[in-house]
């Protein structure tokens, strides 16, 4: 039977899933975004955000039971030195899921899985969008009638231009 055993196994050996894990998450802390199916995201987000947690408590031992998950000396510096002192503050939820479509190969649904407080468009402040208004027919009619007189009159520019162009020329 298997009563309470709901995580995805993602198709893989034990050993093979803990591996895949270990070098997802080494390259989320090293590169702090990573593009990946969502399957895997989420299976990397479970994985991932005790790791997270554990750092903020900088000691001996919980740099030892992290290193025994991810064995990569400078995942575990960048992870204890600068995204420990970035999430310090934060309760949880240190990783930021975002769907970006489907493969194009098997049509695998595709997202990239980043550290919340390392992305830069996301953490400006939301740009305000110009909506536009569809005008009348009334404004719409002068606004026609004076786009081609622009261009005229840019035509007639570019010919009084041109003799000047050629008479230096000689």
């Amino acid at each position: 039977m298997r009563h309470n055993k709901k995580f995805n196994h993602l198709g893989r050996t034990a050993s093979h899933r803990a591996a895949m894990l270990s070098n997802m998450a080494i390259s989320l802390i090293m590169h702090k975004r990573i593009t990946t199916t969502l399957a895997k995201a989420k299976a990397l987000k479970k994985y991932v955000e005790p790791l997270i947690t554990k750092s903020k408590e900088d000691t001996t031992n919980s740099r030892r039971v992290v290193f025994s998950y991810l064995q990569d000396k400078h995942a575990i510096t960048e992870l204890f030195t600068v995204i420990s002192q970035k999430v310090a503050d934060r309760p949880g939820g240190y990783t930021r899921i975002i769907k970006t479509g489907f493969r194009a190969g098997d049509a695998a649904p595709m997202c990239f899985i980043e550290l919340v407080d390392f992305d830069d468009n996301m953490a400006k402040t939301a740009k305000k969008t110009k909506r536009t208004r569809r005008s009348s027919k009334k404004s719409a009619a002068p606004a026609a009638a004076e786009a081609p007189a622009a261009e005229a009159s840019a035509a007639e520019a570019a010919e009084t231009a041109a003799p000047a162009e050629e008479a230096q020329a000689e």
